[in-house]
């Protein structure tokens, strides 16, 4: 009994605080504002494109502030005549990444994002925050914007078959996945919508997705391709394909990723949604994911879905990669005199507030990687692409290797988190 107060007394805190009226600020559709993040491997700038209304609101109508503090960018919204804070939302994006590669310390490029939020009835202002090396945010771009300003575009969505893969309950209410076929030409779509159940049993085959299952919506778009599969460079194969995926992104052969996600948003916004997944027609292996931002993963690999379930644990609850000896693009990725943001990867800066509480008292910080450990929580160094200065919690978890038994406890707890805000 104690411990089920303290648990209830740890968890009321986390969301109470999010009670923003919605009824008061929003409308229950969405507007998206698009923007290119710009820069190099020190410099970053907001490039506006575009400011567009959408038909759905998918989100929580309770949860309206952000309670996680994670990623590597977040957008805030306020009512401009009370200073009020409406909304808030972590995300994360290629570019962040790029910036730590070799190639980003002598070129600038540009990566398309937006920021998706319900649509306000009143002024807002806008503001974009990139996290910093010392672990803070900082504001980098900010506007006005009049909700009766008619250059926000609201046209038709286009007329794409929509299937449901998963049905139960108001969106509001639940998580909502959206699984759009990449790499499926129109003669295929029988193939896409057998791989998109296929893959959507893969992910609710594991917990904590198995035992939270009736809290999601999973929907499929049709969106068919002129050519089958998708881009391998390093192989000389291009393929015409809706959203131009592409492996040998960073010239590494296994990174899967989409650049156009205009394309992207404009498919995914015929249906509710609260995170995109795209499932690429080949059997290679690969994919990519991004926090509040998209998924992607290949249909016919052997290991499709140890993959799709490991990015999902990226795109949907903001977990870090625990590998720390695979190759990788990216140099200096954490500073290890801060805590990393990801709830599942320690620099022990300030392990307090991570999963130290469910450490035993009887396992040393930090812990030996040896074989009596298998099934303990510590912090065991190695994660995020480092040997070295960053720890994670387990010795195997579903976010270090395909051949793990499933997502390690702390991993876990992170979802049940994000799955709560989302279906509150």
């Amino acid at each position: 009994m104690k411990l089920k107060i303290l648990l209830i007394i740890l968890i009321l805190p986390v969301f109470s605080f999010s009670q923003v009226d919605f009824n008061k600020y929003f409308k229950n559709k969405s507007l998206r504002f698009d923007f290119l993040l710009g820069g190099n491997n020190k410099d970053v700038k907001v490039f506006p494109e575009q400011i567009k209304q959408e038909p759905f609101w998918a989100g929580s109508k309770i949860n309206l502030l952000d309670v996680f503090n994670y990623g590597t960018y977040r957008f805030r919204v306020f009512d401009l005549k009370s200073d009020s804070l409406l909304f808030s939302k972590g995300f994360c994006t290629l570019f962040q990444e790029w910036q730590t590669t070799a190639e980003a310390r002598g070129t600038d490029k540009t990566f398309y994002q937006a920021a998706i939020f319900p649509f306000p009835k009143k002024e807002i202002r806008l503001e974009i925050d990139a996290r910093q090396w010392e672990g803070n945010f900082k504001t980098i771009y900010k506007t006005e914007i009049d909700p009766n300003n008619y250059f926000i575009l609201n046209e038709l969505n286009p007329p794409f078959e929509v299937v449901d893969i998963l049905k139960n309950g108001k969106p509001e209410k639940k998580v909502d996945l959206v699984i759009l076929p990449e790499g499926y030409t129109k003669a295929e779509m029988d193939k896409f919508l057998e791989d998109a159940k296929r893959v959507t049993q893969y992910l609710f085959e594991e917990e904590p997705f198995k035992s939270e299952k009736e809290k999601f919506n999973v929907k499929a778009v049709l969106t068919p391709s002129v050519e089958s599969g998708t881009d391998i460079p390093g192989e000389n194969i291009y393929k015409n394909t809706y959203f131009n995926s592409s492996f040998y992104t960073f010239d590494i052969a296994r990174y899967l990723t989409i650049s156009d996600m205009k394309t992207i948003y404009d498919a995914a916004a015929v249906v509710p949604y609260d995170h995109i997944y795209v499932l690429v027609n080949t059997d290679r292996y690969g994919g990519g994911g991004f926090y509040n931002f998209v998924s992607v993963c290949t249909a016919d690999n052997k290991l499709t879905k140890e993959v799709f379930v490991h990015e999902f644990g990226h795109g949907f609850a903001g977990l870090g990669d625990e590998y720390y000896n695979s190759s990788v693009a990216y140099e200096d990725f954490y500073n290890l005199e801060v805590e990393p943001w990801e709830p599942n990867l320690t620099t022990l800066v300030n392990f307090d507030s991570k999963w130290k509480g469910m450490v035993a008292y009887s396992v040393s910080i930090p812990t030996p990687r040896k074989t009596k450990f298998n099934k303990t929580v510590g912090a065991y160094e190695g994660g995020g692409y480092m040997s070295k200065g960053i720890y994670s919690p387990f010795i195997d978890c579903r976010m270090k290797s395909n051949t793990a038994k499933g997502f390690c406890p702390v991993c876990e707890g992170a979802i049940k988190k994000a799955i709560q805000f989302y279906s509150e």
